[in-house]
């Protein structure tokens, strides 16, 4: 449904996208990733439409970007960054607005507008001036806007900013539920949404794509992937950790904890993201009569791999 293409875009010197390629299916909720000033939003206006790339192609269900722009756009929402509203409208005549730019008209465009309202939770300030309003409810309504005509493929920059934590679960789960039928791009910084929504996630830095893959996929790139936490008693510290070190798969150990009385800290597998680890070592315990009062294997951590990834391009 979109093909990005070696995207480049350039402001000047500065290379805000540096020859970005992915391509995003039918069913895809696609996370996108990155620090400040790695590129997403520059990537998410060239997919709309809204800038024009320095070079490279975009196709939306086939269609040129460049080559047919309004017919590109016709099959997308686009909710961008900061929510951008005319505050002196109420937010059903800001709907009723934007749907009749979309070539809504009588009953299908009532009835768009409606279901937009309910969809984002709007009916108590439905006749509220937009000037007015939170910015939570602001962000809302800009949601609302980009859903207005059913579209095949939704784009939205930071869609649960401004937003309470219950406003946040009900847009994630809404994010979900529609992308089992559209294509769903959505740029975050908040990674648990990625863990919640998405069934793939793109990290960008300094304009390029540095990681693809499923959270799950992503996660086990960290480095505590696989590792095993463990609080051991029944032998000194400093033998447990001599005969954890022989086993087979053990690359690296860490101390949080070694006297006379036991051991506690983190055991690395070899092979990263490798579970067989634990199983030697509850054998070990089980064999030598210790104490094992904690084992606990680490799955990853989105944050902790996107700090690894992003710190190692900066260096």
């Amino acid at each position: 449904m979109i093909e990005v293409r070696n995207l480049t875009k350039r402001f000047g010197p500065k290379v805000a996208v540096n020859n970005l390629s992915f391509s995003v299916s039918k069913g895809e909720v696609l996370g996108f990733l990155g620090p400040n000033g790695a590129g997403k939003s520059t990537t998410m206006r060239m997919i709309t439409g809204y800038y024009p790339p320095t070079e490279g192609s975009i196709t939306v269900d086939g269609i040129s970007m460049l080559d047919n722009p309004v017919a590109a756009k016709e099959k997308m929402g686009y909710l961008p960054e900061n929510a951008p509203l005319y505050t002196d409208l109420s937010v059903i005549g800001f709907l009723n607005y934007t749907a009749a730019l979309r070539g809504l008209r009588g009953e299908a465009k009532n009835r768009a507008v409606l279901n937009a309202i309910h969809t984002c939770f709007l009916e108590k300030v439905a006749n509220q001036s937009l000037e007015t309003l939170s910015k939570g409810y602001r962000h809302r309504t800009c949601l609302a806007q980009s859903l207005l005509h059913d579209p095949e493929i939704l784009i939205l920059d930071e869609p649960t900013d401004g937003l309470d934590p219950n406003q946040k679960h009900e847009v994630r789960q809404l994010i979900k539920r529609l992308g089992t039928d559209k294509v769903i791009i959505f740029s975050t910084h908040i990674l648990e949404e990625v863990e919640a929504a998405c069934t793939r996630a793109i990290i960008i830095d300094q304009g390029r794509v540095v990681a693809d893959g499923t959270p799950n996929e992503l996660k086990a790139r960290a480095k505590r992937a696989g590792s095993v936490r463990v609080n051991i008693s029944g032998l000194a510290g400093s033998g447990i950790r001599s005969e954890l070190g022989q086993l087979n798969g053990v690359s690296a150990i860490e101390a949080d904890s070694e006297t006379a009385a036991g051991f506690t800290g983190l055991i690395y597998p070899k092979a990263q993201g490798k579970r067989e680890l634990s199983n030697h070592i509850f054998d070990l315990c089980k064999n030598r009569g210790w104490l094992l009062s904690e084992l606990h294997v680490d799955d990853g951590r989105l944050d902790e791999m996107f700090r690894e990834i992003t710190a190692q391009e900066k260096v």
